[in-house]
């Protein structure tokens, strides 16, 4: 991600009616082999022990194009160089509003998928709040997600790779959903 930070790095939790809200346009990336998917750990600092799963992805520069920001947060989050081509989507959209003890974050996002040979990973190009929030990554294995006891974010993502090659099986404009480390409503 560049730009503005999308997370403060003061991790004092925020009374929950005092978070600021904030909304931008994101895409993400879902990257398979076909038999794992590629996921980040990610936390909230503000909250000691949280822990869910994330595809790689994140916000929208001004000017981009949706191919344009997963192919740059592939690159920084993952040293992984694609080509627009390589990428099948929107395989999904969905507004997805994100609870976190410094912040609200609504974010209008895209999902695109990935198919490429697994890698090693160089995260050296993360920014300095992936640096300090993602907590590592790991091929989970697709036929366990179920068993995976940390949340997924996506939920649909299962979903979103067993049906890639089916356009017509695609979950399309999947609406609004809450993912949170700190409701929105508390």
């Amino acid at each position: 991600m560049t730009g503005e930070p999308f997370r403060s790095r003061t991790f004092t939790p925020i009374a929950p009616a005092d978070r600021p809200r904030k909304t931008r346009r994101g895409v993400r990336v879902v990257v398979t082999d076909g038999s794992a998917v590629l996921m980040f750990a990610d936390t909230d600092p503000g909250v000691p022990g949280s822990r869910w799963w994330v595809t790689p992805g994140g916000g929208m520069d001004p000017g981009e194009t949706e191919i344009d920001t997963a192919l740059r947060e592939l690159t920084e989050e993952t040293g992984l160089h694609a080509e627009a081509d390589d990428l099948v989507g929107p395989v999904m959209r969905r507004v997805a509003a994100h609870g976190y003890s410094d912040q609200i974050c609504e974010q209008t996002e895209s999902f695109y998928l990935l198919r490429v040979p697994r890698f090693d990973l160089d995260t050296s190009g993360q920014t300095a709040d992936e640096q300090v929030t993602l907590a590592g990554h790991a091929w989970l294995p697709l036929d366990a997600l179920a068993d995976v006891p940390e949340p997924i974010w996506p939920a649909q993502l299962d979903t979103l790779v067993s049906t890639a090659d089916d356009p017509s099986r695609w979950p399309g404009d999947v609406g609004w959903i809450e993912e949170s480390t700190v409701s929105i409503d508390s």
